[in-house]
């Protein structure tokens, strides 16, 4: 067992005291900073970035080859974690209980914690387990100076929390898997973008990835999540099935060839659909294949017409309405629009 204690004033603090055991060289750009380490110790990365008014962001994108706990010290940095396991597991107790008060966040789940003045956080990670985890930090006195943040629209029991700037109360919330969340930290895991740009983007999907983890706090909350009968892996083969259509279009995608390929009954794969995507299977495909000809328009010489066929529809007409009743505009007007003319 490797143990790192962490007495740091901030994120960046934080990472530097788990390089001084794990090792490794973090560099810099366009203020975000990447630890990148491949010893005995561990294999992988973590990223941080630091936003303004308290908001900041750190990722774990590694594999540590012994079990690892972090003992947080509170007194100097405390803030409101908000954290997002996409692969692998980990877990957290407070300095007050027990290991056996150990509770684990499992992959997909959405987890909000936060200590007690002076208090300790233990966070565990297992052993040669790939860990992909989204962490989103926000410093309380600093968040709520910012003008535009209504903490009085969240719920009750979360809004004591935020107003909790003196750290007078611990508190944590693990709430029911959320593959939505897991597109919106993949996306923010998949920005290619670089320099001032990139920053923006990721900072906007920041700001995504944690009203996410508010409204599905909201809905427990007052138990408005959606009653479904399916279990994890059922969700995560939906999830699977969608991406397959984001990635090709154009195939001639059905219900029954879906449900066949994913191996649930078609109620099964409609209930899924409607819960992660609220859209039946067959609107999803339309979805989808709408915003990838709206991107061919966009990036492509192509004409409507053959990405029409691109796409996997048939009848140019149809695809015409339905494209205009989406965006409000016609194929043909949006091309018109968007293609410019180059200056020679």
């Amino acid at each position: 067992m490797t143990e790192i204690k962490i007495d740091a004033e901030g994120t960046e603090g934080t990472v530097r005291q788990i390089q001084a055991v794990i090792g490794g060289r973090i560099e810099e750009r366009w203020g975000e900073y990447i630890l990148t380490v491949n010893s005995a110790k561990a294999t992988g990365s973590i990223r941080f970035i630091t936003f303004d008014w308290g908001v900041n962001l750190l990722e774990y994108d590694i594999t540590f080859h012994d079990e690892v706990t972090l003992i947080m010290d509170a007194s100097e940095f405390n803030p409101i974690h908000f954290t997002y396991c996409l692969e692998g597991y980990c877990k957290h107790r407070f300095g007050s209980q027990t290991e056996e008060d150990y509770r684990t966040l499992e992959q997909f789940q959405s987890v909000i914690i936060t200590s007690r003045d002076g208090g300790y956080n233990y966070g565990y990670f297992p052993k040669d387990k790939k860990l992909a985890i989204n962490v989103i930090q926000i410093t309380r006195k600093k968040f709520l100076k910012k003008r535009l943040n209504n903490v009085d629209e969240l719920n009750r029991k979360l809004y004591e929390v935020f107003l909790d700037t003196d750290h007078e109360s611990a508190f944590a919330y693990y709430g029911t898997y959320n593959l939505k969340l897991a597109d919106k930290i993949s996306a923010l895991r998949k920005v290619k973008t670089k320099g001032m740009i990139r920053i923006m983007k990721i900072e906007g999907l920041v700001y995504e990835i944690l009203s996410a983890h508010i409204l599905q706090h909201d809905k427990d909350f007052k138990n408005k999540m959606p009653a479904t009968t399916l279990i994890r892996s059922e969700l995560k083969m939906v999830r699977k099935m969608a991406k397959m259509i984001v990635k090709d279009p154009s195939k001639d995608y059905s219900l029954e060839l879906l449900a066949l390929e994913s191996g649930l009954s078609q109620a099964k794969l409609q209930e899924g659909f409607k819960l992660l995507y609220t859209r039946t299977v067959t609107e999803y495909i339309r979805h989808i294949r709408l915003e990838a000809a709206r991107d061919y328009i966009r990036t492509t010489d192509l004409n409507i017409s053959q990405i029409v066929y691109t796409i996997g529809f048939s009848s140019r007409s149809y695809f015409s309405k339905i494209f205009k009743r989406k965006y409000g505009i016609s194929p043909s007007e949006f091309q018109n629009h968007v293609r410019v003319p180059l200056e020679l």
